[in-house]
């Protein structure tokens, strides 16, 4: 076999290891389609992965195929037993972290390591992962195994149930994605029983479980700024909506993503949209910007911003002046 001929199968095998990882089970006509190779190859392959240490079952009939198992042992060349440990350790640190962007990507990363993680190994990354602690505000405590649980049915497309503090009865949902906000993880899910899309805060599901049913995905919104506007609006029992004289770049550096919604409006003018328990609170932040702005809704809050400019001008007036 010359140089390119074992280039082309070294990538391949990587891309059928890749696939097995995205998903639970690959039929073998499936895999063939994806990598545009013969089912006798993908065959072959399987057998190299599976020479290479990773687990790879296969089963006959209806729900049947291939699928990625727990490792019986960690994969020759990819990590030993102390990297696996270090690795997953650093990647639960980061997925509940507060660095931008980071809480995701260690997430995914997280979910494919415990795909080849032996089962000795999960007891001692439990045990340090307990002992890791920040002196950062960070996000809200959320138990590293609940976040486990979740990524993997979301990846797997199986429906999960657990208890929450809004209802009475169990929840079962579709998972469709975790968010991560600057302080909170947040489910993004199909609820079943409501038949509506909903979001909920990690760090306040208990009893959480997968359950046996696989489910086809739905066309779904746009989770990020699903589960934004409910943090920073919906959940609040008053909405207001401002036209502010700056582009929207400049004013997402200044209001935090779970404080309210930054919407391009043109070059140089943005929407924002928020909520409060009291609206007051929300017409001084929008004047601690340092931006021209208008109110859009509600109208009755027009009449309140006047109230309120005539007390600072009344306070901001000294004996002199009158």
């Amino acid at each position: 076999m010359d140089d390119g001929a074992e280039r082309g199968t070294t990538e391949r095998v990587l891309t059928l290891l890749g696939l097995l990882q995205q998903r639970q089970v690959w039929t073998g006509p499936e895999l063939a389609a994806r990598l545009d190779i013969t089912p006798r190859t993908v065959r072959r392959d399987v057998e190299r992965l599976r020479a290479l240490g990773y687990p790879v079952h296969a089963s006959q009939g209806v729900g049947g195929g291939y699928r990625l198992g727990p490792g019986q042992e960690l994969p020759p060349l990819l990590l030993d037993d102390e990297e696996a440990i270090a690795t997953a350790v650093s990647l639960l640190a980061g997925a509940g972290g507060a660095v931008a962007r980071a809480g995701d990507a260690a997430l995914r990363a997280l979910t494919k390591l415990d795909q080849v993680l032996p089962i000795r190994l999960r007891h001692e990354v439990r045990a340090l992962s307990g002992s890791v602690e920040s002196f950062s505000g960070g996000r809200a405590l959320v138990d590293p195994e609940v976040l486990m649980t979740l990524a993997r049915a979301c990846r797997d497309e199986v429906e999960i149930g657990f208890d929450y503090p809004s209802g009475s009865t169990r929840r079962r949902v579709e998972p469709y994605r975790l968010v991560a906000s600057d302080r909170r993880w947040y489910l993004f899910a199909y609820d079943l029983d409501r038949d509506d899309w909903r979001s909920f805060r990690v760090d306040r599901m208990t009893e959480v479980s997968s359950r046996t049913w696989h489910f086809r995905p739905r066309a779904a919104p746009d989770a990020a700024a699903h589960v934004q506007e409910g943090v920073a609006s919906r959940v609040y029992s008053k909405q207001a909506r401002f036209l502010v004289h700056a582009p929207s770049d400049i004013v997402r550096e200044q209001i935090p993503a779970s404080a309210a919604v930054v919407r391009p409006h043109g070059t140089e003018c943005c929407e924002v949209i928020s909520g409060a328990d009291n609206l007051d609170s929300v017409l001084m932040h929008m004047i601690l910007l340092g931006h021209d702005f208008e109110i859009l809704d509600p109208p009755e809050l027009r009449s309140r911003c006047r109230t309120l400019a005539e007390r600072l001008l009344s306070a901001a007036t000294t004996p002199d002046d009158t």
